[in-house]
C-alpha cells in the first residue's frame, strides 16, 4: 500500500512564500485601485495636453510621443526631460489634476494591508501628493509608513534599477525581506534581481521569470497571507 504524502494547500503555499517578508512595497495606479476605475485614462489625456503646449506639436503627434516616451524611457516625463529638457515639477502637478470622485473606498483591502506585518510603503512613478489623494479616495490613508513618488528617485522612473535603489536606500528597505506589488510587468524585473518577492497585479497574467505570483484580485491575494 502506497503512503500518501500530504501536500500543502495552495493558499498555505502562498503564505509560506511570504513568511520571510517584513517590508511591503506597493505601486499605486492600477494596483491599489482596479484598472476598471480608469483613473489613468484621465492622466494620459492630461499628459497629451501638456506635450501639445510644452513642445508645440499637433495633438496626434503629442499622443504618439506620449506613448513612445513611455515605452522607451519608462515614463513620458523621462522622455520629455531627456529630449526636451522639460522641468518636471510643473508637469507632475498638471497631469495629476484628475477627478477622483468615482474612486471607491475599499474597507476589505484596507483591513488586509493593515494586517501585514512590518513596514508598508507606496512607491509610484506618479508624484507623492497625487498618491496621497488616491489613497484618501480609496480609504487607505494612514496605512503606509511612507509614500514615495518619482521625485524621490531624482525623477528617474521605474523600471530603472537606479530608481528602485534610490527609493529603497531612503527608506532602508532590505530587499531580501521585501515584496513588491505592481501592475506593470517590466517594473518587477529590478525588484526580482534585488531579491524581492514579486507580485503582478493585473487582469491578465504575464509569463516572465521575474514574476513569482500573479493575481487579478489584490484584496483576495492579501487575504491569503493572513
Amino acid at each position: 500500500m502506497k503512503t500518501r504524502i500530504a501536500r500543502p494547500k495552495p493558499g498555505l503555499m502562498v503564505k509560506l512564500a511570504f513568511s520571510h517578508v517584513t517590508q511591503w512595497v506597493f505601486d499605486l495606479d492600477n494596483t491599489l485601485y482596479p484598472p476598471q476605475m480608469r483613473l489613468f485614462d484621465q492622466i494620459e489625456v492630461l499628459m497629451t495636453d501638456y506635450v501639445v503646449s510644452a513642445i508645440g506639436v499637433e495633438r496626434s503627434e503629442a499622443d504618439r510621443l506620449r506613448a513612445h516616451y513611455w515605452r522607451q524611457y519608462g515614463t513620458t516625463l523621462a522622455g520629455l526631460m531627456a529630449e526636451h529638457d522639460l522641468d518636471p515639477d510643473p508637469y507632475l502637478h498638471a497631469v495629476h489634476q484628475v477627478d477622483m470622485s468615482h474612486l471607491e473606498p475599499d474597507a476589505a483591502l484596507a483591513d488586509h494591508i493593515r494586517a501585514l506585518p512590518g513596514r508598508r510603503i507606496v512607491y509610484t512613478n506618479g508624484s507623492a501628493p497625487y498618491a496621497e489623494r488616491v489613497l484618501a479616495a480609496r480609504g487607505l490613508s494612514g496605512l503606509f509608513d511612507a509614500i514615495y513618488g518619482v521625485e524621490h528617485a531624482g525623477y528617474r522612473p521605474k523600471p530603472e534599477r537606479a530608481a528602485f535603489e534610490a527609493v529603497f536606500a531612503q527608506d532602508g528597505i532590505q530587499t531580501e525581506k521585501a515584496a513588491m506589488f505592481e501592475d506593470e510587468p517590466r517594473n518587477l524585473a529590478a525588484p526580482h534581481e534585488m531579491g524581492m518577492r514579486t507580485v503582478h497585479v493585473a487582469p491578465d497574467p504575464h509569463d516572465a521569470d521575474h514574476i513569482h505570483h500573479h493575481t487579478d484580485d489584490l484584496t483576495g491575494f492579501l487575504a491569503r497571507l493572513r
